[in-house]
């Protein structure tokens, strides 16, 4: 998507997101750029979605196996840098009136609701720009600031929310999802979008080898008893430069996690592990797909 830094607002975010205690030193700081961005609706290529609008260039969460930085070719520390596209509800407004409708997903590469979201708005200001055109919508997130919104969600004909939960490893979540909700608060989100007559869809990805595997029975069923009756399954996909930013935080965990996923990246065991998970999510009253 494209934008322009021209005088740019720059400014360090500290301190963490609510409900997160942990993450790597150093990932408390977040240089954060106010952009003008040229373009807001994007075609796009993933399934279901005509569409892609990112109101944010980069993303504080910090995922250690994003595959953003590949897609977006950005050299930059991952999770250190966000630029708010602060013009794109402007600029949204205007595209609106030309193109033709179609399905917006709200956050391809990068977290819609991250933190800065609290205090920008872009997000939702660019949800209040889509809801008198009434395009459908489908928002996929790690964050509760999500709910903030349930008063213009509940507005469209079409609106679907999917929360992303890899593990319910706490001590997992917090180094390789560093500025994630943890997974208690994700599962809780999808309840209260459920109750609020909002669509939703859980996505269980990517398969972290044995994260995932631990307490897998319990994360299914916290789906189901959540609300939620459709979950995603992706496996763990490496685009240039994710090892790189991966390793060492498996690394830091336990030093033979890199030869463990090695050896899974190389076997059958993440389709045994989708098959697994797709069989499990059945006998609860769920439809579960792989998500590519």
């Amino acid at each position: 998507m494209g934008s322009r830094t021209g005088a740019a607002r720059v400014r360090r975010v500290r301190g963490r997101p609510p409900g997160d205690r942990g993450g790597p030193r150093g990932a408390d700081t977040v240089k954060v750029h106010e952009v003008v961005c040229l373009s807001a609706l994007v075609p796009s290529r993933l399934p279901g979605l005509q569409y892609a609008l990112n109101p944010y260039r980069g993303c504080q969460i910090g995922c250690r196996y994003c595959y953003a930085p590949a897609v977006l070719r950005d050299p930059r520390p991952w999770g250190g840098y966000v630029e708010v596209k602060r013009n794109m509800p402007f600029v949204l407004a205007r595209e609106l009136k030309r193109e033709a409708p179609g399905v917006v997903g709200i956050g391809t590469v990068t977290d819609a609701y991250q933190a800065v979201e609290g205090r920008y708005r872009v997000t939702r200001y660019c949800l209040e720009t889509l809801l008198p055109h009434d395009w459908p919508v489908s928002i996929q997130t790690k964050s509760s600031l999500v709910l903030r919104d349930l008063d213009l969600l509940g507005g469209f004909s079409r609106a679907d929310v999917g929360v992303t939960i890899t593990t319910l490893d706490e001590r997992t979540r917090r180094v390789i999802e560093p500025f994630g909700s943890p997974a208690s608060k994700r599962l809780e989100t999808l309840r209260r979008l459920n109750e609020a007559g909002i669509d939703t869809w859980a996505f269980i990805g990517p398969i972290l080898p044995e994260a995932t595997e631990r307490g897998m029975e319990d994360l299914v069923a916290g789906i189901a008893e959540a609300g939620t009756r459709k979950v995603l399954v992706d496996r763990l996909r490496l685009k240039e430069g994710t090892w790189a930013m991966l390793e060492p935080s498996l690394r830091a965990l336990d030093e033979g996690l890199p030869a463990l996923y090695e050896k899974a990246l190389e076997g059958p065991y993440f389709a045994d592990m989708e098959r697994a998970i797709l069989d499990l999510a059945a006998r609860h009253g769920i439809a579960a797909e792989p998500a590519f």
